[in-house]
């Protein structure tokens, strides 16, 4: 792409155009990284007291990409260090599309140091709670049988499939009955195929058989109390009212039952590799973390009951 006199929020749009069409992130990411490139242009124009073009964005120096650091982690919505990592990584792959499909490289950018973050580890739910959460719609006397039926339905996608909320509430009416394995499209467009447990299809026939609405092909396979696409926000909401009525910690959420589907299957003797497989995680140290959530149950249950400990 030749930079001609580009604008710097040209710039910035050229590099979303391209992560929506040829990265294929999801609208929220966009949404972020927009944000992100917006606010970061905006705090240049007002240092330099002037517009930028493209040109100007190669001269950015390291002084000034701290200095924005710097007001992003203090004024009225200040973030906390992960997000302020985030934050620099998104500046970083927005200067790599500028020098790689632009010709203007930002020298100065790899003297900047991000914060330090500490890592944490997935919370996954015991086998347990899992089944709790699972049983619990039939018991809410808020929710009408088919919502019920479907609220399971979803969330055995998500536990039994280790299934993202997009990639389950992406389902439609073409999907049922589920086959034996589900082609997904999860993120960055990587395609895989997710086993689907005789209870989770059974989970999902249960909500049909009761769903007022029809199943049509081009129609989303789960739906909202009038009808339209049930969102993960409905989702998520679900699982903080069924969390209250189990007494489960707030780190009970939708995510965390993807988590539990990946490190149950651990603890039985699956190997990384097929785990990452399972998941569609690109990389392999993307699914090792969960080594470590196995590791830390270990250790409690041996704190717990060794002798010496």
């Amino acid at each position: 792409m030749a930079g001609g006199r580009l604008t710097a929020p040209e710039a910035l749009a050229a590099w979303l155009e391209h992560l929506a069409h040829e990265r294929r992130l999801s609208p929220r990411t966009l949404e972020a990284y927009g944000h992100i490139g917006r606010l970061y242009i905006a705090f240049l124009e007002r240092h330099r007291g002037e517009a930028l073009s493209l040109s100007d964005l190669g001269t950015v120096t390291a002084a000034e990409v701290r200095a924005h650091l710097a007001e992003r982690r203090g004024g009225d919505h200040p973030l906390a260090a992960r997000s302020l990592s985030q934050t620099l990584s998104a500046i970083r792959t927005f200067h790599t599309f500028l020098d790689r499909r632009c010709g203007t490289p930002a020298p100065q950018l790899a003297l900047v140091r991000g914060p330090r973050v500490k890592a944490s580890l997935p919370r996954p739910v015991t086998e347990d709670q899992a089944r709790g959460l699972l049983n619990e719609p039939a018991l809410d006397p808020d929710a009408e049988p088919w919502e019920a039926a479907r609220d399971r339905a979803v969330l055995s996608l998500l536990y039994g499939c280790g299934l993202r909320i997009s990639e389950a509430l992406s389902l439609t009416g073409a999907d049922a009955p589920l086959p034996e394995a589900l082609r997904i499209t999860g993120k960055g467009g990587k395609t895989r195929m997710a086993p689907v447990l005789p209870a989770v299809r059974a989970a999902v026939q249960a909500y049909q058989a009761l769903t007022p609405w029809p199943s049509a092909p081009d129609q989303p396979l789960f739906r909202a109390r009038r009808g339209g696409r049930l969102s993960p926000r409905q989702v998520q909401a679900t699982v903080q009212r069924l969390r209250g009525r189990l007494g489960l910690p707030d780190s009970t959420t939708p995510h965390a039952l993807r988590h539990s589907f990946a490190t149950h299957l651990l603890g039985a003797g699956a190997d990384l590799r097929s785990i990452q497989e399972l998941l569609g995680h690109a990389s392999l140290s993307t699914t090792q973390k969960y080594t470590g959530v196995d590791a830390a149950r270990l250790l409690t249950a041996y704190a717990a009951a060794h002798p010496r400990a």
